[in-house]
């Protein structure tokens, strides 16, 4: 039988997954006899096969699928196919273990031959030809064309190797067309072919909106050799836990990049854990606005815009919704106010947008107040982001001065757009009176990045080591884990190198060497290197937070993933009780114990009374690390002289320290005080050696003394008058008082001395202007 005869007779319809055909209505009765599948009937193609399979079973009252398919073991090419019904195995609820099939064979001749078959079915028919899916309505068929090397025009086809078979161009498909059909645009089904990712976007678009259900960009994969994308997931809206309106569903297809271009279906779960909405009128409400991204070729629909988000896409309404339960607005501004009547220095904020709540800001006066002595290096925490919250909640994290993390303000996100981001760190400078951190540790993502560059101008940015370890693990982790001498050079270029040339000389290394000057992700991170190496990122202050860590979460176990709206508030709250009595129990400490001394160094006994318990031991260590080091002076410009400093008998491990004789001021090249704000070992050692009995103020940073937190507000430079800061002041006051009232109602005798003193301090504020 071949094609010329067969479309005499027939109108083919195609639908991916499922294949139908009607007859025309003539010769019907002639041509039945010859429409019968039997053992040794010849096609043309394997297509013609297929197609011919297609008629039969809408004819009886069936569908197909395509089955499984054998190559030959000598050149890989396809040499027998099987095409089965639609109800064969067991994956979906729909399917009942049909077995009835037809298997074609390619001959030496060129042509395929029905080498097996089965009829008998194990479920009831459905109405002969009964159609649902579009139509392309077609006289004669083309020539088949091979598929290996060349790329079809047509924007979906099924995965075959013989041609291009069941076209659907969705990116031209006219309105009518559209208007037109009865169902869905086609149902997905691993095989499936697209020219380009972003043809299977819009199909798989296309396909949820009739069916009732909506998609979001899912996860990408990169290549381990040049970082370009081979893999994209489309999922369902009600994919995973961030929102309340998400319950977890499994539904997504899968497409991967082929070595001819094309993308291919090779995942699919078409299963969802909800039911469907009203399918959606595409001709009346989309349009397609075609807009390049990048070298992707992303184009999304008009009222959509695709962000990078964690190192992959996300899509973001340009028409801004929020990811906030709606409830949560209402329980949480209940809980603020009830919080302002207790609190006189509590801040919140909520954005309005088109009289719709989006981001929500909030701090207590204790934040507030912690803010103006360790709001100098600020982490924007994001665990919500890859841990899938229930609830969008991030938090503005400090270091205080017993090294342990403080809390500078709270937020709920809307969405992850520059404009959300915006919003929050300018409101956050807002609630801390104009404080700007000296350097902040936040995500990658561009939104962040720009937000940050716009309301923090001054500010170094860090990446996350998390987001950092999580893309080198994606890009590199097969090189890594497989190459351990790549590993070794890796590391050793980004953690030893000590010059920006040394590291520029030792990264062009490594790109030669191993082939990775083509790395997408590898430029775009050599282009940022000023936001994670280490040697760049040293010259600022961090507060100690290691390079290759973080700070440990301030919530920890107290707000985890399933957290709930009921439990929110409790457990926000008991996480931040048990942070400041741990910092209240690290101040006793401070003030009551003393530690022990190593040395007869005056600077040690000195140190030993300005820091807190723990800076103290971080200075005690290197103190005692001095005297293991030699320093040499290797020369002398005027007041300055430069020290070699090195570790005796490790010649590998070694620093250059300037030191000013006419000011007393030193630095190193190793940076920790840059870095840490406590002197290192090699700047101590060139004070032993000349013979400096007491360190300079300037190095011993107030907010690492003991009395950090009950100093006055100071540090600040706004431009602002006393009225910014009287609610802190109210609140720092009052704290102080509390202390005072418990310490002098212990006894008669104290309260008598309390109350004099009390008396004495209103008489000598009342001689203040």
């Amino acid at each position: 039988m071949n094609r010329e005869e067969l479309g005499n007779f027939m109108t083919v319809s195609t639908r991916p997954d499922t294949f139908v055909a009607k007859s025309n209505g003539h010769h019907d009765d002639e041509r039945n006899s010859q429409m019968e599948p039997r053992v040794g009937l010849e096609f043309d193609s394997s297509e013609e096969a297929q197609e011919f399979y297609s008629t039969y079973a809408t004819r009886m009252g069936f569908k197909i699928r395509i089955g499984q398919l054998y190559r030959s073991r000598v050149d890989g090419s396809v040499i027998s196919r099987r095409y089965v019904c639609s109800k064969e195995g067991f994956q979906t609820t729909t399917r009942t273990g049909c077995s009835a099939f037809i298997r074609v064979q390619k001959v030496d001749s060129g042509k395929w031959v029905l080498a097996n078959i089965k009829k008998e079915h194990n479920h009831e028919f459905e109405t002969s030809g009964e159609i649902c899916p579009p139509m392309i309505q077609r006289k004669n068929f083309p020539t088949p064309r091979p598929s290996a090397g060349g790329a079809s025009r047509t924007g979906i086809r099924s995965h075959e190797d013989d041609g291009p078979s069941g076209v659907i161009d969705v990116k031209r498909l006219k309105k009518e067309e559209i208007d037109g059909i009865c169902g869905p645009i086609g149902e997905p089904y691993k095989g499936l072919e697209f020219n380009t990712a972003n043809e299977a976007y819009k199909f798989y678009y296309t396909y949820a909106a009739n069916t009732g259900f909506r998609i979001r960009i899912g996860q990408l994969f990169r290549s381990k050799l040049d970082g370009s994308i081979t893999s994209r997931r489309f999922v369902c809206s009600k994919e995973g836990h961030q929102h309340p309106s998400r319950v977890g569903c499994g539904a997504y297809m899968r497409i991967q990049r082929q070595e001819s271009g094309r993308w291919l279906v090779d995942r699919l779960h078409k299963e969802h854990s909800h039911e469907f909405d009203t399918p959606i009128d595409l001709s009346r409400t989309v349009t397609v606005a075609s807009k390049g991204y990048g070298d992707e070729g992303i184009s999304v629909l008009e009222n959509l815009d695709l962000v990078e988000s964690n190192g992959g896409l996300s899509l973001v309404k340009r028409i801004r919704e929020s990811n906030i339960g709606s409830d949560w607005y209402s329980m949480l501004l209940e809980y603020f106010q009830s919080r302002q009547v207790e609190d006189i220095g509590f801040f919140y904020a909520v954005e309005m947008r088109e009289s719709k709540g989006m981001n929500i800001f909030w701090a207590d006066a204790r934040s507030r107040f912690s803010c103006t002595q360790f709001g100098d290096a600020v982490v924007f925490d994001t665990t919500y982001r890859r841990e899938s919250y229930l609830v969008p909640f991030a938090s503005f994290v400090g270091v205080n001065h017993h090294r342990q993390p403080v809390l500078l303000g709270c937020a709920l996100i809307a969405d992850e757009s520059e404009e959300s981001f915006t919003w929050i760190f300018r409101t956050w400078i807002r609630a801390m009176s104009g404080c700007r951190p000296v350097s902040i540790i936040a995500d990658q993502d561009r939104a962040i990045q720009h937000s940050i560059a716009q309301v923090f101008p001054g500010t170094h940015h860090r990446f996350s080591a998390w987001q950092i370890l999580e893309k080198e693990h994606e890009n590199l982790g097969t090189l890594r884990s497989m190459n351990a001498e790549f590993k070794y050079e890796y590391e050793t270029c980004i953690f030893q190198s000590q010059t920006a040339n040394e590291f520029d000389s030792a990264w062009n290394v490594l790109m030669n060497k191993y082939n990775l000057k083509e790395n997408a992700w590898l430029k775009e991170m050599y282009r940022m290197r000023k936001s994670w190496v280490p040697l760049h990122v040293k010259g600022t202050f961090f507060a100690g937070i290691p390079v290759d860590g973080s700070l440990k979460s301030y919530f920890s176990t107290h707000l985890t993933a399933q957290t709930s709206l009921g439990e929110f508030v409790f457990r926000y709250e008991k996480a931040v009780e048990q942070r400041r009595e741990e910092e209240k129990k690290e101040d006793f400490n401070s003030f009551n114990l003393q530690a022990v001394l190593h040395t007869k160094d005056p600077i040690e006994a000195q140190c030993r009374r300005l820091y807190s318990m723990t800076m103290f031991k971080v200075f005690q260590r290197e103190l005692l690390e001095c005297y293991s080091y030699v320093g040499i002076k290797i020369n002398v410009e005027g007041a300055i002289s430069r020290y070699l400093v090195q570790k005796c008998g490790n010649g590998d491990e070694r620093n250059t320290v300037a030191f000013n004789t006419s000011n007393l001021n030193i630095s190193c090249s190793c940076k920790m005080f840059e870095f840490e704000g406590v002197l290192c070992r090699h700047s101590l050692k060139v004070f032993q050696i000349m013979n400096i009995r007491e360190l300079p103020s300037c190095y011993i940073l107030h907010r690492w003394s003991k009395n950090a937190k009950y100093g006055i507000l100071r540090d600040i430079d706004s431009g602002g008058g006393s009225q910014d800061f009287k609610p802190l002041m109210i609140w720092s006051l009052r704290e102080e008082a509390r202390n005072y009232i418990e310490a002098g109602a212990a006894s008669l005798e104290r309260y008598k001395l309390a109350f004099e003193i009390m008396q004495e301090g209103r008489r000598n504020l009342c001689w203040q202007n």
